[in-house]
């Protein structure tokens, strides 16, 4: 197949397009970095024209930590609805037959949820502390509902968990939370400090999903069709912002204590996704074990910082 993967050189794109590769589809891609602004919309109108694709992986995203997303609110909202908009236009005008493959993020979730269903996606508002960006995840989902409605526009929509491992930004702010919480605990070490911080109480209890299992889900959704209300790709498990902060010093083998500095906002209190759709949809899904992968995730910025 002709796919086309937006968002090409960020960390979903770039695993992405290393799962693909070895089973002959042609390939391509797109991204800010590489000259195609998707924001513009007669530069990403071109990209698809010329390169004519059966699917499309919609992975660009303007995002960031909790503390980037709230004070950058307006861009992140306006950048991911009009990026949304002109791929969108974009198919109407040139292919009705491409299909749209995105992924969400379960902080568009209510606030108040503990084990997220699908059912209850919409029913209640974002968390405050991600506000512009879980809403704008809700704005993408109209978008492609309303252009089913019309067009007959094939989406499949697909909620995650907070992502995690090898090949993320090495910037605290702008990588994934526990990504992030990595890097900074492997620069306390490297400086000798006897303790390090952890950002809020350490209760929230986060699912997460190991980067190959993200990708290898997106794979999957090539043989779905027209889930355009989001799927849940959850395991319904969880562990506390403070356990994963144990693990990651454990396996780091960081010999400083961790103390918590309740000044900064926590966010929902627990994100654990429901697994019974998802199960019904993908059979026999294989998860990656969460220790093996912050092992694996701490080599990678141990050669990278």
């Amino acid at each position: 197949m002709n796919i086309l993967v937006l968002g090409s050189t960020g960390f979903i794109g770039k695993n992405l397009i290393k799962r693909l590769e070895p089973e002959g589809h042609r390939i391509s891609t797109c991204s800010r970095s590489t000259g195609v602004d998707i924001r513009n919309y007669q530069q990403i109108r071109n990209r698809i024209s010329e390169t004519d694709p059966d699917i499309i992986f919609n992975l660009a995203s303007h995002g960031g930590s909790m503390r980037y997303v709230r004070e950058f609110g307006a861009d992140v909202v306006s950048d991911n609805l009009q990026m949304s908009l002109n791929i969108y236009r974009a198919v109407k005008e040139l292919n009705t037959k491409i299909k749209i493959i995105q992924p969400f993020s379960n902080c568009s979730y209510p606030g108040d949820s503990s084990v997220q269903y699908e059912e209850n996606w919409l029913s209640g508002d974002v968390h405050k502390s991600v506000f512009s960006f879980g809403n704008s995840k809700r704005g993408i989902y109209y978008i492609s509902k309303c252009y089913k409605d019309q067009y007959d526009i094939n989406t499949v929509n697909l909620l995650f968990p907070n992502t995690y491992g090898p090949g993320d930004s090495i910037d605290p702010n702008h990588t994934h939370a526990l990504n992030g919480m990595i890097i900074r605990m492997l620069q306390a070490k490297k400086k000798g400090d006897k303790k390090f911080v952890v950002w809020g109480t350490g209760s929230p209890v986060r699912e997460w999903a190991y980067i190959d299992d993200f990708v290898e889900a997106l794979v999957m959704a090539i043989n779905l069709d027209n889930i355009i209300y989001p799927l849940n790709i959850g395991q319904e498990r969880g562990y506390s912002i403070a356990e994963s902060a144990i693990m990651i010093k454990e396996e780091m083998g960081y010999d400083g204590e961790i103390v918590f500095d309740t000044n900064y906002q926590d966010g929902d209190p627990v994100k654990i996704m429901s697994r019974q759709k998802f199960e019904e949809s993908i059979q026999g899904f294989k998860w990656f074990d969460h220790r093996k992968g912050i092992a694996n995730t701490i080599k990678y910025y141990e050669e990278k910082l």
